[in-house]
């Protein structure tokens, strides 16, 4: 496993980082495909023996269980001080105002079962409260001791920037990572929110690095249960799928022509460009031995170029 550091933090994280929306317990108004604790469990000791140190859930995935399992898991196998844990606030009652990122970080914390979270990360822009509030809330969660570094998620550059802007005309904790929306099938923050991140030091730790599977096999929908069940990724994907599936032939080639997995092409290609940890989410722990091999593969300039080629924008998907 290779480790980077988390912006200019010291805080060192492998280079890939695990899911967790797959793990809690299975509902209709979230997701049904979610993996019992047993088997969440085994994921992250798969994860912990791969030498993954770094682990993404939220508030509000599988209604706080997937915080509750990954806590519980991370107790289980290892100490508390040799994982990396990001979790977020925003879908939660009063978004990113003080009183709601308050309670909710204490809720969260709790569900947790520790005293401090990592990274703590905004899930999205909040239009209903001031940049200001905002800010100087989380700021205030860094001096408590409760959040050690702070992180953002998918909205537009001119939001993240100015949100930037605030925290250091006030002498506030700035952000040091963006989760952002970012794979061979979508690639709209090349734009602008990725200029913006590299000039400004902050990581990149897209989520989605495999568009929900579809960068991870030649047909485009398997029989899986999260494949007929996810409706996230049908609004996110299906409606480009016949140009798209173009790409998709383009991994299989490369994947091919290096005995590879399709898998391990597609991150590859997300290490190329700059990206420093990407969000795995699976639900067998073959699938993180499989994408650990990544770091094997050095892609070519003409390998990228031919994988870049056929991109063509698309309508804008997180940022809202």
């Amino acid at each position: 496993m290779e480790y980077a550091k988390l912006g200019n933090t010291d805080i060192e994280v492998s280079k890939l980082c695990v899911g967790c929306m797959s793990f809690g317990v299975p509902s209709e108004d979230f997701h049904l495909w979610t993996l019992n604790y047993e088997d969440s469990s085994a994921m992250v000791k798969k994860a912990l023996d791969l030498g993954i140190n770094f682990f993404d859930t939220a508030n509000t995935y599988s209604h706080g269980t997937s915080e509750e399992f990954l806590g519980k898991a991370v107790r289980e196998h290892t100490s508390r001080d040799k994982v990396v844990i990001a979790t977020k606030v925003y879908f939660n009652e009063g978004k990113l105002s003080k009183q709601g990122i308050l309670t909710s970080v204490d809720q969260s914390l709790k569900r947790l079962g520790t005293d401090y979270i990592d990274l703590y990360i905004i899930h999205r822009f909040d239009y209903d409260t001031p940049i200001e509030e905002t800010m100087e809330t989380l700021d205030s969660l860094v001096k408590a001791g409760k959040v050690r570094a702070l992180g953002a998620s998918a909205m537009y550059g001119y939001q993240f920037m100015n949100m930037q802007i605030a925290a250091e005309k006030n002498g506030w904790t700035k952000f040091v990572s963006m989760q952002n929306h970012y794979n061979l099938l979508y690639r709209e923050d090349e734009r602008e929110m990725i200029p913006i991140c590299r000039q400004h030091g902050v990581s990149l730790t897209p989520y989605s690095p495999l568009a929900a599977g579809r960068l991870g096999r030649k047909e485009w929908k398997t029989d899986s249960k999260r494949s007929q069940t996810d409706k996230v990724a049908v609004s996110k994907y299906d409606s480009t799928q016949e140009q798209d599936m173009q790409i998709v032939q383009r991994v299989a080639a490369l994947a091919e022509k290096y005995g590879v997995s399709m898998s391990q092409i597609a991150v590859a290609w997300l290490l190329a460009k700059g990206v420093t940890s990407p969000i795995i989410g699976a639900t067998k722990p073959k699938y993180f031995d499989d994408i650990a091999n990544a770091f094997n593969i050095r892609l070519t300039s003409e390998d990228m170029a031919y994988l870049d080629e056929l991109y063509v924008p698309h309508k804008i998907t997180g940022a809202l």
